[in-house]
């Protein structure tokens, strides 16, 4: 499943910056563009957008027992607990858990603005490019402190992830910014990954006093669709089956692109190239064995009739010469009116008195006998060994040559 992914401007009229890629790891194409003319989202494209992270603002939150992701009570309980927190009416807000969250455990929630979140959904979907996933553009995230600088020299932002605590944030650059990052990261700043746009490289690199990574917008983009958070829920959520989809699409674009998973790929691939070797294997020894016995069948024939120069059907030249062999020495055959006789006296049982027979070469018909299920089962395996296959209609029994021993 391939992706496009689309960062959200603050104005619902403003036109969409959008990047494509086929695996999820490398960037196809990029560019901007409104919304009827962003490329096309057909059958087998994820469309993701990306909310800046200047919109988003970070909770972190105890969840009360009982109240988890699903739960009817949750928005209610968020309110609650944010309700000191917010710098809008709560009616005007959306709220999203993270990726972890569960009832009565610690979890981030981020809250935005919902108007204008939900007129950039209905656009996109009336222009026929209809969102699976909401992410952020930058999420909390545990571990070293990440910062991107983006935007212009004149009025660049900084992106904050990680560090003690693990939070995430947009601040505009100003003269008091590196004080309060400083602050908040101490020592962390000097181990920080920074990365930076192209247009601020100088400025990054002034900060943290080493060149930072450079990184394009569209590249930003492709990082943020990454996330395993999805701010698509509540009111904004997607069905189950389409969710579901969605997770599987981008499971298996992280196993067959994600270098983290190339050991399990060659792991795989090996497994695979070890099945059709030992299929093809087996495949040849048994087409050697088929051969070992056809030969065998071939010679045994040859063997017993010297007479046949040529094989060609060895069971069938096998029949016919026994039948010609049984014409000239007068032998019986079982196809016989004298053996299929002898061997229905023999096993059908006292009872089986017949009104009369009728005898076609290979098949003797016995009227007037009516045997019940024990006496035909039991005469069925007597006879079966002789090579007869015992039969009944609504006249009486039939008896066939022709059953395998």
């Amino acid at each position: 499943m391939s992706l496009l992914i689309l960062a959200l401007p603050p104005g619902p009229a403003s036109p969409y910056a959008w990047a494509t890629s086929a695996d999820g790891q490398q960037l196809s194409a990029h560019g901007t563009a409104s919304a009827e003319l962003l490329p096309a989202a057909g059958r087998g494209v994820e469309v993701v957008a990306v909310l800046p992270a200047a919109q988003l603002s970070w909770h972190r939150v105890q969840l009360p027992r009982g109240v988890g992701p699903r739960s009817p009570r949750l928005r209610a309980t968020l309110v609650g607990l944010l309700e000191d927190q917010l710098l809008d009416e709560p009616e005007q807000l959306h709220f999203a858990l993270g990726p972890d969250a569960g009832a009565g455990g610690q979890t981030w929630v981020a809250v935005c603005r919902r108007d204008g979140l939900l007129a950039h959904l209905r656009a996109l979907d009336a222009a026929g490019r209809p969102v699976a996933r909401i992410v952020p553009e930058r999420s909390p995230e545990p571990g070293a402190l990440q910062l991107d600088f983006i935007g212009e020299p004149e009025r660049a932002q900084l992106l904050v992830a990680g560090g003690p605590d693990g939070g995430a944030q947009a601040l505009p650059w100003s003269a008091g910014t590196l004080a309060l990052l400083q602050a908040r990261g101490g020592d962390a700043l000097a181990t920080a990954q920074v990365q930076a746009e192209p247009a601020v490289a100088a400025l990054a690199e002034q900060v943290a006093g080493r060149p930072p990574t450079l990184q394009t917008p569209a590249q930003r983009l492709l990082q943020a669709s990454a996330t395993r958070w999805d701010l698509a829920q509540g009111e904004l959520a997607r069905t189950g089956a389409a969710r579901a989809s969605r997770q599987a699409g981008a499971a298996w674009r992280t196993f067959w692109h994600a270098s983290a998973w190339r050991a399990a790929r060659w792991g795989l691939g090996l497994l695979l190239l070890v099945q059709i070797v030992g299929l093809n294997v087996a495949a040849w020894q048994t087409r050697g064995e088929l051969a070992a016995r056809r030969t065998q069948i071939d010679a045994a024939l040859t063997q017993s009739f010297p007479q046949v120069k040529v094989v060609v059907d060895a069971p069938v030249q096998m029949a016919r010469e026994l039948a010609s062999l049984r014409r000239d020495t007068g032998a019986a055959s079982p196809r016989d009116l004298g053996p299929m006789l002898g061997a229905w006296a023999q096993h059908a049982g006292a009872d089986a008195v017949p009104t009369a027979f009728e005898y076609a070469p290979g098949e003797l018909r016995v009227r007037g006998v009516q045997l019940s299920a024990s006496a035909l089962e039991q005469a069925r395996r007597q006879l079966r060994p002789l090579g007869y296959r015992l039969d009944t209609d609504a006249q009486g029994a039939v008896l066939r040559e022709g059953a395998a021993p």
